[in-house]
């Protein structure tokens, strides 16, 4: 009886690996396999945000790997696949967006808060070396007798 149970446990709990999804796609050419491996590096995951679509489990990125395989053996170009999904999906799909109105704050934008940072600094030292130049550092004479006098009271008292 234990081991019916046991057989029972261990075949339920592999079910659930029957269903996880492999993608095999034939290839006709080596390069097309490579050129498929690029294009599923190179696009994000819409789903899982951080995790390009080679690496996702998600429904969506099995569908754009179906749909990557399908243009290859259309004979489309990594460019005409690229476009497509950007078309689809946004900017967001490209790990690497192009440089354009769109996304130079992405490409620019950390430089410009660096630097921005540095001429704040910039900024910020040469007041105070301005500030300290403009006190003086010696006694005006008024200011000398003055200071003489209190010493003056102090040691005699």
């Amino acid at each position: 009886m234990k081991r019916w149970i046991a057989a029972v446990v261990l075949g339920l709990s592999m079910a659930g690996m029957a269903h996880a999804a492999i993608d095999t796609y034939e290839f006709a050419r080596e390069s097309d396999r490579e050129r498929f491996r690029e294009l599923t590096k190179e696009l994000r995951c819409p789903k899982c945000q951080n995790q390009d679509i080679a690496d996702s489990n998600a429904p969506i990125a099995t569908d754009l790997r179906r749909e990557i395989f399908r243009m290859l053996g259309e004979g489309k170009s990594n460019q005409q696949i690229i476009d497509f999904m950007v078309d689809r999906y946004g900017d967001f799909v490209r790990y690497k967006p192009a440089l354009n109105a769109k996304t130079a704050f992405l490409w620019f934008g950390p430089a410009a808060l660096l630097l921005g940072g540095f001429v704040i600094i910039a900024v910020i030292v040469r007041r105070r070396r301005v500030q300290r130049s403009d006190t003086p550092d010696s006694l005006s004479a008024e200011e000398r007798e003055r200071l003489d006098h209190l010493l003056d009271k102090t040691k005699n008292d």
